[in-house]
């Protein structure tokens, strides 16, 4: 009887190990926050060469605008054509959780569109990064506005 309590309880704090939220190494982390930064330079300095290199050509987007844009070309157009264009935009992350060769990242962001009058937006996303052959690329990201009660 000891010796199958004992293995219960060996199992349990196995099982409890290896389900727990993993932690992001420091020195992942901030790999992953310098290349958010990056993303949010280049996306706020419409820079589709560094966009491009950093998005995953199957790149996903369910959009503040509640649309689905399904692969990085249509993004890139959207920038290129200035219908993704900001004058101010801040990104506050909140979380990183890696997990082998994926990285979530969860925050707040502050976009203001680059037309006369406009307000910055208040947003929620969340990213997911993909490490693929020693680089990481962004390959999904979701962002809704936050709409003041």
């Amino acid at each position: 009887m000891r010796r199958v309590l004992g293995v219960l309880i060996v199992l349990t704090l196995w099982s409890c190990a290896t389900t727990a939220p993993a932690r992001s190494p420091a020195g992942e982390d901030a790999v992953i926050r310098g290349l958010e930064d990056q993303e949010r330079a280049a996306l706020l300095n419409r820079d589709t060469v560094a966009l491009q290199r950093m998005w995953a050509p199957g790149f996903i987007v369910n959009s503040p605008l509640n649309q689905i844009s399904r692969d990085r070309g249509v993004v890139l157009d959207l920038v290129r054509r200035g219908l993704i264009h900001y004058s101010a935009f801040d990104r506050r992350i909140e979380e990183v959780r890696i997990m082998g060769n994926i990285a979530i990242v969860m925050g707040a962001e502050s976009a203001t569109p680059a037309r006369a009058g406009a307000r910055a937006v208040p947003r929620r996303f969340t990213h997911v990064w993909q490490r693929d052959a020693g680089a990481w690329r962004l390959v999904a990201r979701h962002a809704n506005d936050i709409i003041a009660q």
